[in-house]
């Protein structure tokens, strides 16, 4: 029974998550805007920390709610606070993965699963991008492969969410030496190429948190 309750990953840990997440996203706010900077609007630290910071500010008024509920709030309160293309696109794999928590207060490996899947069609359906066009699809998608390829092996919450943040780094390194094809970076054509997608950047930023934050829950 400790097993099975080791491997559900909960509502409290879900709460921390995005406390984390929003941490990492303000840490990194100036890196993110700077990795932006060179391919972008200069804008995308700057847009996910004011998003994020309102998502800490809401999350006391819905922590009691079930899984799904918390993450639809997240998503509107990113829709509604985050400018350009990150607000839409975060938005979407919010609620796509509001939806398939909905009404739950514990989520098993297979749920966080379909999660990733749920989140990751979201952003598909929305952004328009595929693996390869220089954005945040090419950290979401594999790692999203990644976690439900270690699941499927028999590993734990634990070590399928380490192997989703090894591949989600990986990817997110990868972007370097790609050519943009969707987006602002677009634009530049082969001068986008020799730079980190911010966009890939903060999803890795993302997984990483998600881990971290039930690991060291999961450890103490």
């Amino acid at each position: 029974m400790k097993k099975i309750e080791s491997n559900m990953f909960t509502k409290k840990q879900i709460v921390q998550w995005l406390q984390a997440f929003a941490s990492e996203i303000h840490e990194n706010k100036d890196y993110l805007t700077e990795l932006d900077a060179a391919i972008g609007d200069a804008d995308h630290g700057i847009n996910m920390d004011r998003g994020f910071q309102k998502v800490i500010t809401q999350l006391p008024n819905i922590a009691d709610k079930d899984i799904g509920s918390i993450l639809k709030t997240v998503s509107m309160t990113l829709i509604s606070s985050i400018g350009g293309a990150s607000g839409p696109l975060y938005g979407s794999l919010f609620l796509r993965a509001s939806i398939t928590a909905a009404g739950k207060e514990k989520l098993t490996e297979i749920d966080i699963q379909k999660l990733l899947q749920e989140g990751l069609q979201g952003v598909l359906q929305r952004g328009k991008a595929k693996p390869g066009d220089k954005t945040m699809i090419d950290v979401l998608s594999p790692a999203t492969v990644a976690f439900e390829e270690a699941v499927g092996s028999g590993k734990n919450m634990s070590e399928a969410m380490q192997q989703m943040v090894a591949i989600a780094e990986k990817a997110m390194k990868d972007t370097i030496p790609t050519l943009a094809k969707k987006g602002r970076a677009s634009y530049l054509g082969d001068r986008s190429i020799g730079h980190q997608d911010p966009g890939a950047t903060s999803c890795y930023l993302m997984l990483k948190s998600l881990s971290d934050s039930y690991s060291s829950t999961v450890n103490n």
